[in-house]
């Protein structure tokens, strides 16, 4: 069991939602990922908290580390007995030096995996509706990098042997040199009015495609500001109109999702299934309680309280974390009724099987003692109150006010996230984004305080009004604050803003 193994696994072209299964599963386990510059960093997300992240990215000009340096990693951490993965965009064995790896660690007698990857050859034309093959059009695909340099004599004669080729040409890199490779290629028999298209960040919410000519293509790109990473797709089926759907409602949008890592999923995916290029950048954490054994008395005697209230989902969770280590039957619990402050708090009850009584009616935690007192009698009524440690104890105190016997237990304690795995701060500071997304109060105050550069357009969304009054005492507005204040709220007014 201690034996160390490297799983070298494709990343796919850029949407996270294109990580295969078998891909995940070795992130899941990782001890050690050793990632390139284009696998997305999104995907670390899945390796667990303690796992070493190491980046070995290649851009022009910038190398992180030496291919040897590489191989000599890989096979150090799995020698060690580590579970490695190796993350490289696309699929390892497509111009991804994944061969040399795997010899490196063939040669050192350990084991590894090759876990394949969707390549950006493949899904980039196809994200811009373009089909590599197509009847009538092409009987064969060549895939090459752009590496080579047109003003060498190897080079000249590389691209004018492709230029003499036909069917359909990927190039993967080289945009840099597109000019001398399409000059050498018409040199070799290329028809100068060849339709040519180059997608820039294939399958990404930002995604751009520009068509032309092989004698103009360069110029449009010059003239279109484009850089690397693109791929560029040579031949009939690049002019071909496959009447994709038209554009998304967020397609093009730049969004900064700033939850918790664990939660941050649900809002992500959902922005992503609109179009929008979303990037993660958790600020807050859930840390246990300072006090932990109080809380654990509390949950152990949650069967003598008639109302037990939950004031999120987090606190949910964390309650029941130590309910199922102290009971092993649900009906340990007794007849206590449960309330929540919001859908998402009285969902995450309903996944475990409980029925939720009361839900309040705005949505949070000040107007749930006027929503129980509406339905039923408090005084003299035992509840106990499970919430984080840095909210404030106002529920607590309006239900006492009511005659209530309250007592708090203290869940757990939200904490600033101090590292930045998937480099989403790097990220924003380098590109920016039109509009970062906030779900707490503390999710607002952490952004602040990393004084990271704002863009002059920026736009904040709110969850809600708590949230927005904190966003105030920063001298900052939303621009959007969820009608609702849920996930579903907060997508749906995002929405609607971007319709408006």
């Amino acid at each position: 069991m201690n034996k160390g193994k490297c799983f070298l696994v494709g990343a796919g072209p850029g949407d996270p939602g294109m990580l295969t299964l078998r891909g995940r599963e070795a992130l899941e386990r990782a001890g050690v990922v050793v990632y390139d510059n284009l696998a997305n960093p999104e995907l670390l997300g899945f390796a667990p908290a303690e796992a070493e992240l190491i980046y070995a990215g290649k851009k022009p000009g910038d190398h992180a580390m030496t291919q040897g340096d590489i191989n000599r990693l890989l096979v150090e951490k799995t020698k060690a007995g580590h579970l490695v993965v190796r993350l490289k965009g696309g699929d390892p064995f497509v111009f991804g030096r994944g061969a040399e790896e795997a010899e490196a660690l063939a040669v050192a007698g350990l084991d590894f995996e090759v876990v394949p990857g969707v390549s950006s050859a493949l899904a980039g034309p196809a994200s811009a509706g373009i089909a590599v093959t197509r009847r009538g059009l092409n009987e064969e695909v060549t895939v090459f990098t752009g590496h080579q340099d047109p003003e060498s004599a190897e080079g000249r004669e590389f691209y004018r042997r492709l230029g003499a080729r036909g069917g359909t040409l990927v190039m993967l890199m080289g945009l840099e040199r597109l000019g001398g490779i399409a000059r050498e290629m018409q040199k070799g028999g290329t028809s100068p009015d060849l339709p040519v298209a180059v997608v820039r960040r294939a399958t990404m919410g930002d995604q751009v495609v520009v068509r032309g000519v092989i004698s103009k293509i360069a110029a449009i790109v010059v003239k279109e500001g484009l850089r690397p990473p693109a791929i560029v797709v040579f031949g009939e089926v690049a002019a071909a109109d496959h009447k994709l759907p038209g554009a998304r409602p967020l397609s093009g949008r730049r969004i900064v999702v700033t939850r918790s890592r664990t939660q941050a999923s649900k809002l992500a995916a959902a922005l992503r299934d609109l179009g929008a290029d979303v990037y993660e950048m958790p600020l807050i954490k859930r840390e246990p309680p300072k006090d932990l054994r109080e809380f654990a008395e509390l949950v152990q005697d949650a069967h003598s309280y008639e109302w037990i209230v939950f004031t999120s989902a987090n606190g949910v969770e964390a309650f029941f974390e130590i309910f199922d280590k102290l009971y092993n039957d649900a009906r340990e619990i007794g007849g206590v009724r449960f309330a929540a402050v919001g859908l998402a708090t009285a969902k995450s009850l309903k996944q475990r099987h409980y029925y939720v009584d009361l839900v309040a009616e705005d949505f949070h935690s000040d107007s749930l003692a006027e929503t129980l007192r509406k339905e039923t009698d408090v005084e003299n009524v035992k509840i106990l109150v499970v919430r984080p440690e840095e909210t404030s104890g106002s529920l607590a105190v309006n239900l006492t006010k009511m005659g209530a016997i309250v007592d708090e237990a203290i869940a757990y304690r939200t904490v600033p996230e101090t590292e930045d795995r998937t480099r989403a701060r790097q990220r924003f500071s380098e590109e920016g984004a039109d509009l970062i997304v906030f779900t707490s109060s503390s999710t607002v105050r952490n952004f602040f305080a990393l004084k990271l550069p704002l863009p002059p357009d920026l736009k904040f969304a709110s969850i809600g009004p708590v949230t927005t009054k904190t966003l105030a005492e920063f001298k900052a507005k939303p621009s959007i604050e969820a009608k609702t204040h849920d996930i579903n709220g907060l997508v749906e007014s995002i929405l609607l803003s971007e319709r408006s």
